[in-house]
């Protein structure tokens, strides 16, 4: 499968993905209530603190599909490997589960601030909490499986067929089953069951059979423990840098304003729809072209992602801090959710536009089997970040927080990827600099702001979708052109479009 219909799939796979979260977020708060939907914010924040059980195992599985892939593995090692980790993640999910159960009930008393929500609901919404988050644990094995494979569009098919499902469903079991925190959580843990064992069968039918009866293998492990552990050492301290102001702000602000904390995180977060699309490609594609020891196609690849990460990613930036209350304003038509939200949302988009620049190079390194520059520089990063927010946040709340991440994003793009050029693609930091990030995002913020100061938005709902669809289109089209091998490959798929 090329690369190009894998990022393609990706692309429809997360858009559809985020359409369906982002989507009816408005219509959760509306059923729920913003206290209740700060309780699906701590349980996006508990579920990303809990991929570290896998103990950077599911990521070194799917370096090593694309490994064989490559070649380097033969069916039988391949499949030992996957039931050693299957066998493992089953146990750790067993184990989320019953924490989950034995820890509800100080949870709901002890730390959240709750004002109207009965604490025996709480304890409930967290027990299932435990319950989706061990499905979607295991689910997880797959779905890395298959992005080793590069079989991408095989599983992002899955994946739009199923969050359709998991989305719509959500929204008419709160409509016309139960508006309740307890009924999201049921629904949401029916859909991961389903999912994880759909995504289970494609695994098992897209890898060749084996000589042997496949079996857990220590040895398997072995090979794989050194970038496991490095994984699962980058993916702590990722987790500290990204995830800490949600555990502070859980604990220090009331449910309610931590819901408009969550809301914000949540559509600023989007903006990674963007970016993993091409990461989840372009991961197995580095992979494949060092195994052949390819340079020159490695050089040409590594810039061709960056640019799509910045074209993309910054283009929908630039829309989200040029255009954010009339967004939000549109999406939710609530006022006051809006002037609560619409600031936070608009300096956590910063931030997570900085970090997104970041995946392709960090992608680069995992190819590489680099792990040790991410660890050291996200340790440093902990240092300042801890004490920050400790001191930020009881200070200045949600708005301090957000302007930490923005720091720490900063750092990383203009300090901490010297370390990777001083070793890898020596020669390419100017041009990632300048011609992969500078010049595109700089043209799609001067054309924003040219269009906000000469075009005034229409007065009508559908005026304004069409005016905001329009400039969105509109800015894109100047990143791409700023973009010199985006630009290229845009003409040369639009000749080949006609040609054929």
């Amino acid at each position: 499968m090329s690369l190009r219909k894998n990022v393609l799939a990706n692309y429809l796979g997360h858009c559809w993905r985020a359409i369906m979260s982002l989507a009816f977020v408005p219509l959760y708060i509306k059923y729920l209530g913003i206290e209740a939907y700060g309780l699906i914010g701590i349980f996006v924040m508990l579920q990303a603190w809990l991929s570290l059980l896998d103990m950077g195992m599911k990521p070194a599985l799917g370096r090593e599909m694309a490994r064989f892939t490559g070649g380097d593995h033969d069916a039988q090692s391949i499949w030992d490997l996957l039931r050693s980790i299957e066998i493992i993640a089953i146990g750790m999910a067993l184990l989320i589960g019953l924490g989950f159960w034995v820890a509800s009930d100080w949870l709901a008393a002890d730390w959240v601030q709750i004002d109207k929500i009965p604490i025996a609901v709480v304890a409930d919404s967290f027990e299932l909490m435990g319950i989706v988050i061990a499905f979607r644990f295991i689910e997880n094995i797959y779905t890395n499986s298959i992005a080793g494979l590069q079989r991408q569009v095989l599983q992002n098919v899955v994946v739009i067929f199923m969050e359709a499902f998991r989305g719509i469903g959500a929204v008419a079991v709160l409509v016309w089953v139960e508006p309740t925190i307890r009924a999201f959580f049921i629904w949401q843990g029916l859909i991961s069951l389903v999912t994880a064992t759909i995504f289970m069968m494609v695994v098992y039918r897209i890898l060749p059979k084996p000589a042997n009866f496949a079996r857990f293998s220590l040895s398997a492990l072995g090979e794989i423990w050194r970038f496991a552990a490095g994984m699962l050492s980058i993916t702590l301290l990722a987790l500290l840098l990204t995830q800490i102001d949600k555990i502070l702000l859980s604990r220090l602000l009331s449910l309610k304003v931590f819901g408009y904390y969550a809301f914000a995180s949540l559509v600023a977060g989007g903006l990674y729809i963007m970016v993993i699309p091409i990461s989840a490609a372009f991961y197995p594609r580095f992979t494949e072209l060092l195994t052949r020891k390819d340079d020159q196609a490695l050089v040409r690849t590594y810039h061709l992602g960056a640019q799509l990460v910045t074209v993309l990613m910054g283009s929908a930036t630039v829309m989200l801090i040029v255009f954010a209350d009339h967004l939000l304003l549109l999406w939710t038509a609530d006022p006051v959710l809006t002037e609560q939200v619409a600031p936070i949302m608009t300096i956590l988009a910063v931030g997570t536009f900085l970090n997104g620049l970041m995946w392709i190079p960090y992608q680069l390194q995992l190819a590489h089997g680099w792990t040790s520059l991410s660890i050291r520089i996200n340790f440093v990063a902990v240092v300042f970040i801890v004490p920050a927010l400790i001191w930020v946040v009881p200070i200045f709340g949600s708005i301090g927080a957000a302007w930490v991440w923005v720091s720490l994003n900063t750092f990383y793009v203009f300090i901490g990827v010297h370390f990777m050029y001083r070793k890898i693609l020596t020669n390419e930091k100017r041009h990632w600099y300048i011609q992969d990030l500078l010049v595109p995002i700089l043209a799609a913020l001067v054309g924003a702001l040219i269009v906000d100061w000469l075009i005034p938005l229409p007065i009508t709902p559908l005026a304004q979708i069409g005016h905001l669809i329009l400039t969105a289109l509109l800015i894109l089209m100047i990143a791409i052109t700023a973009a010199q091998q985006s630009r290229e490959k845009l003409i040369a798929y639009v000749r080949y479009f006609f040609t054929k």
